[in-house]
């Protein structure tokens, strides 16, 4: 996820957040919500109750340690050169390069098209690191293997969902579990 707080960058592509905040909630909701999903149907397939699936949901948070990436000037290969800084070249709504073409601060051309003055996205930003904890004392007990198998689930549904072939396939996605 990243975010710019150039003026009217949302216009353009209404997928970059509008501030560090807005991309970082974004992506604790996401995977927040993407956990839960997966714990709720595995609460569903061992025939459990609405309720205790509830229950066991709200003793469980999920910590995101993210940090989105910041794009201050969004390019469209279209524009091919264009004057910028710190630029984020975006195909597709997708950030696929940063432009490196910066001599000391001061802009100059970066040919999208040519690919030879860009490098690809700093791996901290297709990692999003994070803690699951419960206070349930059945999933307390629960194996690294049980607790794997939910991220590894989660990590499955993101990959596969609007953001994943942009985000979650392209660098590693890791899950510490602290039992």
């Amino acid at each position: 996820m990243v975010y710019s707080t150039a003026p009217n960058i949302q216009a353009s592509f209404p997928s970059i957040a509008p501030d560090e905040a807005a991309a970082r909630g974004f992506v604790e909701r996401l995977v927040t919500r993407t956990v839960f999903d997966v714990l709720e149907r595995q609460g569903r397939s061992a025939l459990l109750p609405d309720a205790v699936i509830s229950t066991i949901l709200g003793q469980l948070s999920v910590t995101i340690n993210y940090t989105p990436m910041s794009c201050q000037i969004a390019v469209k290969p279209e524009d091919m050169l264009m004057m910028m800084q710190s630029a984020c070249i975006i195909v597709d709504n997708t950030v696929t390069g940063i432009c490196t073409n910066m001599d000391a601060g001061q802009a100059k051309k970066c040919p999208v098209d040519a690919n030879v003055q860009t490098r690809p996205v700093n791996g901290t930003f297709l990692t999003i690191p994070g803690t699951l904890s419960t206070t349930n004392i059945v999933m307390a007990n629960w194996s690294r293997m049980m607790w794997q198998s939910v991220v590894d689930r989660a990590v499955r549904m993101l990959a596969s969902g609007p953001f994943g072939s942009h985000s979650f396939q392209q660098g590693p996605l890791s899950a510490e579990i602290e039992s």
